[in-house]
């Protein structure tokens, strides 16, 4: 299984926290790694994305139909997210638009076993795969990209 982690891109501060919308700087964030993503992410991929405004705009970008999940709202557990994705089991890719500090514990959980902060910048992806049968490995890193080197 391919497990795609889209932190959303800039965005504005403010109250209330789930209606803050991206700056400008994050529309061109999220256009530039929508590009990057629709040339790779395979058609049946879902789109599981928070609920939190700047999310759906960073979603909104790969012009795919994607469905808002409220268990990865701001403040999500790892285990939400993982849950939400059907971590390892999903038989297609899932692409998650989401949090700090969530991703990063998502990340750091898969990777090393336990649950840490571990920064994501804004805009930027983390793809991982569930166990490579020739490599023995539990998680495979594919691919880690910040919008700037896109």
């Amino acid at each position: 299984m391919d497990l795609i982690l889209w932190r959303h891109c800039d965005a504005e501060p403010g109250e209330p926290d789930v209606a803050r919308r991206l700056t400008a700087k994050g529309v061109r964030q999220a256009e530039r790694m929508a590009l990057w993503l629709d040339r790779r992410v395979p058609a049946t991929c879902r789109v599981l994305v928070s609920p939190a405004e700047r999310c759906q705009q960073t979603a909104q970008t790969l012009n795919r139909r994607f469905s808002t999940v409220a268990d990865l709202a701001p403040g999500a557990s790892p285990r939400a997210v993982l849950a939400a994705a059907c971590w390892p089991e999903s038989r297609e890719a899932v692409l998650v638009v989401a949090h700090q500090p969530t991703l990063g514990e998502v990340v750091s959980t898969l990777l090393t076993g336990r649950e840490a902060f571990w920064a994501v910048k804004k805009g930027a992806v983390w793809w991982l795969a569930s166990g490579a049968q020739d490599s023995g490995a539990a998680v495979v890193v594919k691919a880690v990209l910040a919008p700037d080197f896109v």
